[in-house]
């Protein structure tokens, strides 16, 4: 049953969002609500942060300023051969080397979204200029989440321009690195393209989705909807969500795991929303509604895994309650899934 004190919210909140975001970008780290600059900013939370912030339907000028803020860090950390820095410290000098890695795909996946959602007509024009140079980079197949994210980013900007070939390629991509197996070739019990249950496991179906109804690829389609319905089963327990925790899963889980990730909550709303949208099938809106109950205290622990008053997200499900600190991740996990409860009216 979920805690009455949570049942419902009048959206997303943005307050703890604007307290981790000081500076040039978004704090990674806090020490329960308070920042933690010492650890400093990655570009994995600020792209997340972008993706949020531009789909924010009305968005006031305090959100259009943090667009900007997380767009000019996106930016900033763009190199001419389409890779990426990821970690900034906090007296704003780079951490790291920039490489293609999971980051870059979640930069495209921001920029993407920007680029046609974005709140003004100009931050429009430099994320679709970011979007054009970093689609020209590209990572191993062998490295699943990287290709995946960035295709919803392509997905964004092919609906807006069907023509655009960076974003058509993007997802030409991912549906070779995925696979789409005939059906005498899937496994009924595991169809899942790896060994293991990892991390964001729904952006997988959700980007096989975008690039089969984009590509007109009804095989890739299809595919994207096992892979969905899949995860939807084996992440449900005593009808809440039950889901992959943080060292994974395979195959083999029969109990439920801990510490559990917002993250991968805010992925199963955005991929039953999603499937919804395109098919219409009640049941994907329920998925929706079972993620923002998982967050309201509809979970293992039952425990309430956002802040109703701040927005703020509760960096991991534990067995006994919650780790209280919140992070930009976590929170941005909650807010990413009262969006999608908030659209599509399942918030009681």
């Amino acid at each position: 049953m979920i805690p009455t004190s949570t049942r419902t919210a009048p959206g997303p909140r943005f307050e703890h969002l604007r307290r981790l975001s000081t500076g040039p970008g978004l704090f990674e780290h806090a020490d329960h609500q308070q920042p933690r600059p010492e650890h400093g900013y990655c570009l994995d939370d600020v792209s997340r942060a972008l993706v949020v912030v531009c789909r924010e339907p009305d968005p006031d000028r305090s959100l259009q300023e943090l667009a900007q803020t997380y767009l000019d860090f996106t930016l900033a950390a763009l190199q001419p051969d389409g890779s990426f820095h990821n970690r900034m410290r906090a007296d704003g000098s780079w951490a790291d080397a920039p490489v293609a890695g999971d980051w870059w795909g979640r930069a495209v996946w921001g920029l993407g979204v920007a680029a046609t959602r974005g709140p003004t007509l100009e931050l429009r024009r430099q994320a679709m200029d970011g979007f054009t140079v970093a689609s020209r980079a590209r990572v191993s197949p062998h490295h699943l989440r990287p290709g995946v994210f960035a295709a919803l980013g392509a997905t964004e900007v092919a609906a807006a321009d069907p023509g655009n070939e960076d974003a058509r390629e993007l997802l030409r991509d991912v549906v070779r690195t995925v696979g789409v197996p005939s059906a005498a070739m899937v496994d009924p019990f595991w169809p899942w393209p790896e060994r293991r249950l990892r991390y964001a496991n729904a952006a997988v179906p959700e980007a096989m989705i975008v690039a089969g109804t984009v590509l007109q690829d009804r095989a890739a389609l299809d595919h994207g909807f096992r892979l969905l319905d899949f995860l939807v089963r084996i992440e449900t327990r005593d009808r809440h969500f039950s889901v992959t925790p943080v060292g994974g899963r395979d195959r083999a889980a029969a109990e439920p795991g801990f510490d559990q990730q917002p993250i991968e909550v805010s992925s199963l709303a955005d991929a039953c929303a999603r499937a919804y949208d395109l098919s219409g099938d009640e049941r994907w809106r329920r998925g929706v509604r079972t993620a923002w109950a998982w967050f309201l205290g509809d979970n293992d622990s039952r425990t309430p895994m956002f802040d109703a008053e701040t927005g703020a997200g509760f960096d991991g499900l534990l067995r006994a309650g919650r780790n209280l600190n919140q992070g930009a991740e976590s929170t941005l996990a909650a807010l990413s899934t009262a969006q999608q409860a908030q659209r599509l009216g399942v918030f009681s």
